[in-house]
């Protein structure tokens, strides 16, 4: 049997390790692999190939609606009329829309989780070890658990 873990990188994770080797694993049934983080940032556009979920345009879709509207409504009492004020309006409103996505995105990191696995762990026990593998992983402040059944 198999259990696999991930963590971050920190001390809880060594701690974890020693304590694994406390209580019988060897180190030939431990395995540890760091992972390499990504090196180029993210892409901010969707394209037709690759699209994340998260949307930079519903933004600048409402307020352009709302701009549109009011400047259609205040068009009336403005010299140049409603539909040049709607039309200014809904311009507007996409580019702020989409220029306060933008800072949201790169600046506090909106959509995106701060918790990263760094480091998987893969043991291989007996079944009657699992549960307290299982137990000590989860003290040590694991990510995530998987238990892979099967033959050695």
């Amino acid at each position: 049997m198999y259990i696999v873990a991930t963590f971050e990188q920190s001390i809880f994770l060594e701690l974890a390790l020693t304590a694994m080797e406390q209580i019988g694993l060897g180190k030939d049934q431990i395995l540890a692999v760091p992972m390499d983080k990504r090196t180029e940032p993210k892409k901010v556009f969707d394209t037709i190939h690759r699209a994340d979920g998260f949307s930079m345009l519903d933004l600048g879709a409402i307020l352009g609606t709302v701009f549109m509207l009011l400047g259609a409504i205040y068009g009336y009492e403005l010299k140049w009329g409603p539909i040049i004020w709607g039309i200014i309006g809904a311009v507007g409103g996409i580019l702020l829309g989409l220029l306060l996505k933008l800072f949201m995105v790169k600046q506090r990191r909106y959509g995106t989780k701060g918790i990263t696995s760094e480091v998987v762990i893969l043991i291989r026990c007996e079944e009657f070890q699992q549960n307290m593998i299982e137990q000590l992983l989860w003290e040590n402040q694991a990510l995530g658990i998987a238990t892979l059944r099967g033959e050695r």
